[in-house]
């Protein structure tokens, strides 16, 4: 009996994703592990014809497990292709080193994760690209930061860890219209809210750590392209220097990757609730999050997002500037738990001043809204009400 020709929604399609694995004649309803180093040649002409048919040869250059999650990111990012590495830090830096030369201009946006700043101050910098960090929220400063060696624009969609939002459809524009290339970290959004491909991006960053596995048991991170000759680049550099994913953390992934659009969209909402109940305690000072209607991005989040239940499960809010209290705070919470990770079925909370932002200079700190009472939250999968009386009672120590 003839299948129908039928198009199905993206939460089914991808479960179906990936899972043809290239040379094998079984089928099993889970993917297997790939665990080898290298994969067994013939004479010189089978060994001719799998490189030129760019086959399965050294675990390096290809495995299946990473085939077959780049093509599941390659679905939910609507590009045409995709690579998986070693971590999201991987990713962006290899990618860094792959499209840009010693001469380049590289814009950034001035409120970025506190890593990705340091990479672009210690290694492009070093490298010999010269690099302007911007307001993105003012698109009139980054069209007149470009110069004629601008090569790159870069930027998250929702900032770490201030959720502060960037028209990426508009920084596409500007970018191309000067000659350069857009690249969006995609992360605290998740493709399940946005898909920067489709808005004029060029190249997609994910930490495929975060929400798309949620589950912290694995690391790893992708990039997804449309231009054939970008993704050779990465491709070659990705392989010299070694950044290319562990198979069983892309087999882990890929196994995650599965849940996740029940579990982000549980997330994102759990999100947007949290973020109105803390912005409704007295003790809060301000809360992050695009949902919100205070937002001085409502108007944009309403653009970027299909609603403010689908926008990310990220949030950060300010309490007051006191070590003791805030201290007091984390020691009273029963369910969210501190741990320097984002993307997991469980809630943490971390405070960027103590980990990812800690390198970053004062002047840079101010430009990004991040104090001392700053605490970043990753929301889980909990039953809300519990989350919201968890934080209730645990901020009552400031009352």
């Amino acid at each position: 009996m003839k299948k129908r020709n039928i198009k199905f929604s993206e939460a089914t399609e991808l479960l179906y994703e990936g899972e043809k694995i290239n040379g094998c004649d079984l089928t099993p309803e889970s993917a297997p592990i790939f665990l080898t180093t290298a994969f067994t040649m013939g004479n010189l002409e089978n060994v001719q014809n799998t490189y030129d048919e760019k086959g399965y040869t050294y675990v390096r250059t290809r495995n299946p497990n990473r085939n077959s999650l780049a093509e599941a990111i390659s679905f939910l990012e609507k590009g045409k292709y995709s690579l998986i590495f070693s971590s999201g830090m991987g990713a962006i830096t290899t990618t860094y080193f792959s499209v840009l030369k010693p001469g380049d201009h590289f814009i950034a946006n001035e409120n970025i994760y506190g890593e990705t700043f340091d990479a672009i101050n210690l290694l492009l910098v070093n490298y010999g690209v010269s690099v302007d960090y911007v307001d993105f929220t003012n698109l009139e400063a980054v069209k007149s930061a470009i110069k004629p060696n601008t090569k790159m624009i870069y930027t998250e969609v929702a900032s770490n860890p201030t959720d502060r939002l960037s028209d990426i459809e508009e920084l596409g524009k500007i970018a191309h219209a000067n000659g350069a290339m857009l690249m969006v970290d995609n992360t605290f959004t998740t493709p399940i809210a946005i898909k920067p491909m489709t808005l004029g991006a060029d190249i997609v960053i994910n930490s495929l750590t975060k929400f798309i596995n949620g589950h912290s048991d694995a690391l790893a991170g992708s990039i997804t392209v449309n231009d054939k000759e970008i993704f050779d680049k990465i491709h070659t550099i990705r392989m010299l220097t070694g950044t290319s994913g562990c198979p069983f953390s892309a087999w882990t992934v890929y196994r995650g990757i599965h849940t996740m659009d029940l579990r982000v969209r549980k997330q994102m909402k759990n999100a947007a609730l949290l973020a109105k109940s803390l912005e409704d305690h007295p003790a809060v000072l301000k809360v992050n999050h695009p949902s919100l209607d205070s937002n001085p991005q409502a108007e944009l989040a309403k653009k970027l997002f299909k609603n403010k239940e689908t926008m990310t499960g990220m949030l950060s809010f300010e309490m007051p500037d006191d070590r003791q209290k805030i201290n007091e705070f984390m020691d009273r919470l029963s369910l969210a738990h501190y741990a320097p990770t984002l993307g997991g079925i469980r809630t943490t909370l971390s405070h960027p001043l103590h980990s990812s932002h800690h390198h970053v200079p004062k002047e840079d700190l101010d430009k990004m809204g991040i104090s001392y009472g700053l605490m970043r939250i990753s929301v889980g999968i909990e039953d809300i009400e519990d989350l919201i009386s968890d934080f209730n009672y645990a901020l009552e120590v400031f009352q």
